[in-house]
């Protein structure tokens, strides 16, 4: 599509905006109405903008572009989880994810158009990464998913997790930026403390984030304590060590104070053994650390199988005999391909392509 000279309005800055309705002649606490319809109603478009004359909104979609995210299509599972097939605004498609339990509704967000990693076990790892998300498209999407959790089920959403497509801390800025809008008192104001950023292990972004002092909280995607096992599955290892992410995720935590979360995804005959137990017990007595044991969701073509519930029980026992906390997450709208690991873009519209063999 042919690419517009128009500037992003949400792409600036209360201070941008206001310097610009200053200079078009423009009284400039119009700037704080259009940063609120932006930020705090999450308008669309600029005719939802009421409380602007016809003339002003003539006037700002002649200067700016909006890059509003919408949904495409939508899947409920039966467990009533709902996936989300996101249209952006240059043709791309991206999905996230509306989980439901007892106890929180959850928004499942990507940070990416594909993704630029590999993981052997996860479907988008198999899409080539096409562009970021913005920090607005990543927004839409929480904004999007919050309007569906009151419409269907009348529950407010109560967390957000940086867990679809794409590697969030290989979008730093615009995953902190959103995060911003996402939590401040002039945008969704939801609690930093609700959010979950997590990353397949950049140890230099981890230190980043303890050095920006982030307030929400971070998962690594971990599913082996051993480096060869890790190196297969994720060749992201081989640059970012064992020894290099405990160091960075204990930078991380001095500097927060806040506890990593490792998700451990247990695959029958490849991790899920006493041996690596143990090995996750070590690395968990090196970081301070809890554990999430993650059921395997298949994917097409793809070469693991889940662990036995009698594998998986016997190995969040012997981590909590010695001391860890651990939790089993159950895999939610797996049927319709909206549970951990595979979300891949199957959307008939979807440009992203998959990676070369």
């Amino acid at each position: 599509m042919k690419e517009s000279k128009k500037i992003n309005i949400r792409s600036l800055s209360l201070d941008e905006l206001k310097q610009w309705f200053t200079e078009s002649g423009e009284q400039s606490f119009r700037a704080k109405q259009v940063w609120e319809w932006c930020w705090a109603k999450s308008a669309r478009n600029f005719d939802e903008m009421s409380n602007l004359s016809k003339e002003l909104r003539e006037k700002l979609k002649e200067n700016f572009d909006f890059h509003a995210v919408s949904i495409d299509t939508f899947q409920v599972s039966k467990d009533r989880t709902i996936k989300n097939a996101f249209s952006l605004y240059d043709g791309n498609i991206v999905e996230g994810v509306l989980i439901p339990t007892d106890s929180r509704m959850t928004a499942c967000v990507s940070s990416q158009v594909g993704c630029s990693l590999s993981c052997t076990f996860c479907a988008t790892g198999r899409l080539e990464r096409l562009r970021n998300l913005e920090a607005d498209e990543i927004y839409d999407q929480v904004a999007l998913i919050r309007e569906q959790s009151q419409k269907h089920y009348g529950i407010p959403l109560s967390n957000i997790v940086y867990m679809g497509m794409g590697e969030p801390l290989l979008n730093y800025a615009n995953v902190l930026h959103s995060i911003d809008r996402i939590t401040s008192p002039d945008g969704l104001n939801m609690s930093a403390q609700r959010i979950t950023v997590s990353t397949a292990g950049i140890s230099k972004m981890i230190k980043k984030l303890g050095d920006d002092e982030v307030r929400f909280n971070l998962a690594l995607s971990l599913h082996a304590a051993n480096d060869e096992k890790r190196n297969k599955i994720m060749p992201i290892n081989e640059h970012n060590t064992l020894e290099s992410l405990a160091e960075a995720l204990n930078y991380f935590y001095s500097k927060t104070g806040t506890r990593v979360t490792f998700e451990y995804i247990v695959f029958n005959g490849f991790n899920d053994e006493l041996i690596d137990a143990k090995e996750l017990l070590a690395f968990c007595r090196r970081v301070k650390a809890k554990v999430n044991l993650i059921e395997y969701n298949p994917i097409d073509g793809g070469q693991y199988i889940n662990a036995s519930e009698d594998k998986i029980e016997k190995f969040k026992n012997y981590l909590e005999e010695h001391g860890v906390i651990v939790n089993v997450r159950r895999s939610r709208g797996k049927d319709i391909d909206a549970a951990c690991g595979q979300l891949a873009n199957k959307n008939e519209h979807a440009v992203v392509k998959l990676k070369k063999v």
